[in-house]
C-alpha cells in the first residue's frame, strides 16, 4: 500500500513537471553502472527473508529515466576527468582534463552558466573537493592530477558554497613545489571555512561563502565509506542539507547543487560488492534530502541523478544460475578497513598470529564459518595467504586506484564475493552504460538513450540558464 502510494505520488507530481526549474540537484554516482544500481536493489531485497526482486531506492522510482553513452574524445573507456567535464560542460574531452575541451580550450560548466543567470551554486562530494568530478564544474587546468592548482580555481569561480572532504594538496603544486597555503587564499576571497556538520551550523548564518571539510585529524582524501562510519563523521546527507540550508539563505533567484557519491567508484576499484551497495544506499539517502526540499517545491525543482562511467565491469550471479546477495550484510567493514584490523592484529599479536586467531576475525568481521559456510576451496584460498603471508612473511599487498590492502584481506574480499557469486572483469573502469534518473521540472527531458554531454544541455534548457 505504501509502495502504491508513493508510485501515485510520483505520478501525479510528474505531471507539473513542465515548469522552469528555479532549483536544480545534480547527483552523481561515480562508477555507478546500470549492475550497481541493479544489485544494491536486489541485495537490499534479499535482506528480506531472502527475498527475490528488488527493493527499490529511491531514484530509481523517479518517473524519468534513460541510458547514457559515457566514452571520451581520446578513448572507449572515459575516467572521471572527461567524464566529468562531458557531465558538467556538454563536452568530450580527453582523459584527464578538467573543465578544457579536446584543444585544452577553457570550457564553461553548468554551474557557472546557472551562476552567470544569477543563482547561487553548490559543488559537493564524498571525496577531496579538488577531485575529478567536483573539480570539472568549478575549475579549468589540463591534468586532473593538478590539485594545488585546481583548488586556486575554486574562488575565481565564486560559487557560493563547496562541501567535502578537504583537498589532497593544499601547499604543494603539480610540480612538487611548495606553495602558499590554499586556506588563507580561500579567506582572502570571502569563504568561511567550516570543519565539520557542528561547524557548519555554528558559521553558517554569519558567513557569505562557505567551505565545509571534515574536521582536523579526518582523511583530507574521503569521507568514511558508509559500512564504515562512526558517529560523528560527516555523510553525504549531512551536507546535502548544509547545501540546501545555505543556498536558501537570502535567496529569490534559485539554486544549482552538484552533489557526487564519489566512493561507489572507489569501492568498484576495489571489487569490494557489499561496501559499492553501501554507498549507492548512501547517495540515496542524500537523494532522500534533496526529494524532501522537492515535495516543498515540485513545481520548481528538477533532480536529476547519473553517473561518469562503470567501474570494476560487476556482474551479477555464477553459471549456474545462482546468487546468493544476502551474505554480504555479514560483511561489517570495508576491505581498506578490514586491512587495516589485520594489520592492528599483526601488530597486537607481535608477529604471531595463528590460524584460529586468523578464523576467529574473519568470523567476526565476514561470517565466514559461524554465520556463512566456507567451502572447501575457500577454505584452501584463505589457508594458503595466511601460511604465506603470515607463517611465513611474505606480503605481497594488493594494490587498485585508491587503496593498498593487506594480502589476507584481499583474499578474504574474493571468497566474499565467490559466496555472494558475484564477479568483477577488473579493477578499473568500463564503456558501459550508465542510468539517468530524473524527477521534476524538465524531467521530461531524460527519458531515452543520450549522450552523457547531453544531460548539463538539458538541465540548462530545463532551467533557462
Amino acid at each position: 500500500m505504501k509502495r502504491a502510494f508513493h508510485f501515485i505520488l510520483f505520478v501525479l507530481l510528474a505531471v507539473i513537471a513542465h515548469g522552469q526549474a528555479k532549483y536544480v540537484f545534480y547527483f552523481i554516482g561515480d562508477g555507478m553502472g546500470v549492475n550497481q544500481v541493479n544489485g544494491t536493489e536486489m541485495y537490499q531485497a534479499s535482506l528480506d527473508n531472502n527475498k527475490i526482486g528488488r527493493e527499490p531506492l529511491l531514484f530509481t522510482q523517479f518517473p524519468a529515466a534513460g541510458m547514457v553513452y559515457t566514452f571520451s574524445a581520446s578513448n572507449p573507456v572515459t575516467d572521471s576527468a572527461a567524464g566529468g567535464t562531458a557531465l558538467a560542460s556538454g563536452y568530450k574531452t580527453y582523459n584527464s582534463a578538467i573543465g578544457m575541451d579536446d584543444d585544452k580550450n577553457v570550457i564553461p560548466s553548468v554551474a557557472h552558466m546557472a551562476k552567470k543567470a544569477g543563482k547561487k551554486v553548490g559543488v559537493t562530494t564524498s571525496v577531496s573537493i579538488d577531485h575529478a568530478t567536483p573539480a570539472a564544474f568549478y575549475a579549468h587546468q589540463p591534468s586532473r592530477n593538478m590539485y594545488y592548482e585546481i583548488a586556486n580555481d575554486l574562488p575565481k569561480a565564486n560559487f557560493d558554497f563547496y562541501a567535502g572532504s578537504g583537498f589532497l594538496k593544499p601547499n604543494t603544486t603539480f610540480e612538487k613545489q611548495e606553495a602558499p597555503s590554499i586556506y588563507p587564499i580561500f579567506t582572502e576571497a570571502g569563504y568561511t571555512l567550516a570543519k565539520g556538520y557542528n561547524d557548519y551550523k555554528n558559521k553558517a548564518q554569519q558567513a557569505q561563502k562557505m567551505i565545509l571539510i571534515q574536521e582536523d585529524g579526518s582523511d583530507n582524501g574521503s569521507l568514511p565509506y558508509a559500512i564504515d562510519r562512526k558517529e560523528g563523521d560527516l555523510t553525504l546527507a549531512q551536507i546535502t542539507e548544509s547545501a540546501i540550508d545555505f543556498l536558501m539563505k537570502d535567496n529569490k533567484k534559485g539554486f544549482f547543487l552538484m552533489v557526487e557519491g564519489g566512493k561507489i567508484d572507489w569501492s568498484c576499484h576495489g571489487n569490494d560488492a557489499a561496501t559499492a551497495f553501501a554507498e549507492v544506499i548512501d547517495m540515496d539517502e542524500a537523494i532522500k534530502v534533496a526529494y524532501d526540499f522537492y515535495k516543498k517545491h515540485p513545481k520548481e525543482t528538477l533532480i536529476v541523478v547519473t553517473a561518469d562511467h562503470e567501474t570494476g565491469g560487476i556482474t551479477l550471479g555464477n553459471n549456474h544460475y545462482e546468487m546468493n546477495l544476502s551474505a554480504l550484510q555479514y560483511q561489517e567493514a570495508s576491505t581498506d578497513k578490514l586491512s587495516a584490523q589485520i594489520k592492528n592484529l599483526r601488530k597486537e599479536k607481535q608477529n604471531k598470529v595463528s590460524w584460529e586467531d586468523m578464523q576467529a576475525f574473519l568470523s567476526e568481521q565476514l561470517g565466514f564459518w559461524s554465520k556463512l559456510p566456507v567451502s572447501w576451496e575457500q577454505e584452501k584460498k584463505l589457508r594458503d595467504e595466511f601460511e604465506k603471508s603470515f607463517v611465513n612473511n611474505k606480503v605481497a599487498y594488493e594494490e587498485n586506484l585508491y587503496a593498498k590492502n593487506e594480502p589476507m584481506a584481499a583474499r578474504a574480499k574474493e571468497v566474499m564475493n565467490e559466496i555472494a557469486m558475484v564477479n568483477w572483469a577488473h579493477g578499473s573502469h568500463t564503456a558501459g552504460y550508465v542510468p539517468v534518473y530524473a524527477i521534476g521540472a524538465g524531467s521530461q527531458l531524460f527519458n531515452g538513450v543520450m549522450d552523457n554531454t547531453d544531460i548539463p544541455k538539458r538541465i540548462a534548457k530545463a532551467g533557462k540558464y
